[in-house]
């Protein structure tokens, strides 16, 4: 490059590369009005191909005369190219991004009203044995949880069951081993608590329990059971009817009734069936107290004296009382049902009634 008078002179490789410059600059000012006119991905799609198709591309035919550049202008043209083609490449995703963006912004009408999401709520039975131990925490209770699976101590020997009782048998038990089995009771608790507590004590124990029982109006062969148990000085059966009397009225109100009748459980004597007034029929008779006005939700009786020995209780110096019973039928009672298969069944149609 020669200067003179003012004026600047630019040799012949200079000029070529010069030139080659100009015709990038045009174009890239070209491929930036395409890119920003398009209103369509159709159109923003043929703007590309019109300027950065790799077979038939504008920008792409220009870059093929660098080769033809002096070898000394060949950097700076490059460079150019370069930084012009990632400038082209970035409008052109940015470009696509805000034509997709009212695409969406179109299928949302804010004028519509909203759709409302249904919540959840706590199911049935398990709300109904929150209430059962808000009962019994106000009756001075506390709670206590243990494991599903057992083992055969702490479910049947500790607790007094014969060998020969039928509730040990396959046809009645889920066994896993020899030893170990699900429970089918939550009475398992009664020796664990004991064994670490002197007394006095006074526990509800609420859990999941299994039967091998044939599923009908009142069955399942997975249910829920609340057990309950007192020991102390001077403990007696009064005391117990006096308790499950509180927790009737606490679950079903003022008029609620309960009857009690002789029965046996290996774990408890004296023993007793509980019945409350069947909520169902009022007390009429239906085919799901079988027309006796009554149903059975608990078994009850006072700690057999074995059963304190095997924790390390006095029997002469304290006496105490267990009860236990299906949460599954007290939510029945609860909500009027007469079939517990309802409650398990999961047709939302029942369920969001209850």
């Amino acid at each position: 490059m020669d200067e003179g008078r003012g004026f600047v002179f630019l040799r012949q490789d200079q000029r070529e590369g010069y030139a080659m410059k100009e015709q990038l600059e045009a174009l890239a000012a070209e491929a930036r009005a395409a890119i920003s006119a398009a209103t369509s991905e159709a159109e923003l799609e043929a703007a590309r191909v019109a300027y950065l198709g790799k077979k038939s591309g504008r920008w792409r035919a220009l870059m093929g005369g660098l080769g033809s550049l002096p070898a000394e202008e060949r950097p700076a043209v490059g460079k150019l190219v370069q930084s012009i083609s990632a400038e082209l490449e970035a409008l052109l995703e940015a470009r696509q991004a805000d034509l997709a963006a009212p695409a969406v912004q179109e299928a949302l009408d804010v004028t519509l009203p909203g759709r409302t999401r249904r919540l959840g709520h706590r199911h049935p039975t398990l709300a109904t044995l929150e209430e059962a131990i808000d009962v019994f925490l106000g009756l001075g209770f506390r709670v206590a949880e243990g494991p599903e699976v057992d083992n055969y101590y702490y479910s049947f020997e500790a607790l007094n069951y014969p060998d020969d009782h039928p509730a040990m048998d396959e046809q009645m038990t889920f066994y896993i081993t020899d030893d170990m089995l699900l429970r089918s009771q939550t009475s398992t608790m009664q020796i664990r608590t004991m064994e670490q507590e002197p007394p006095p004590v006074a526990y509800v124990v609420p859990g999941r329990c299994y039967r091998r029982d044939r599923v009908d109006r009142t069955h399942c062969h997975t249910f829920y059971q609340l057990e309950g148990f007192m020991v102390g000085e001077g403990i007696t059966f009064a005391d117990l009817k006096g308790v499950l009397e509180a927790f009737a009225r606490g679950m079903f109100g003022e008029r609620a009734r309960v009857r009690l009748r002789p029965d046996f459980f290996p774990f408890t004597e004296p023993s007793g069936e509980v019945a409350f007034t069947c909520l169902i029929c009022g007390g009429e008779g239906c085919r799901v107290c079988s027309g006796s006005g009554w149903l059975e939700v608990m078994g009850c009786g006072m700690i057999d004296p074995h059963v304190l020995r095997n924790v390390g209780y006095d029997p002469e110096q304290v006496s105490g009382f267990a009860f236990g019973g299906g949460v599954d039928r007290i939510a029945m009672l609860r909500h009027g049902l007469d079939d517990i298969r309802a409650l398990w069944d999961n047709d939302m149609r029942v369920l969001q009634q209850l």
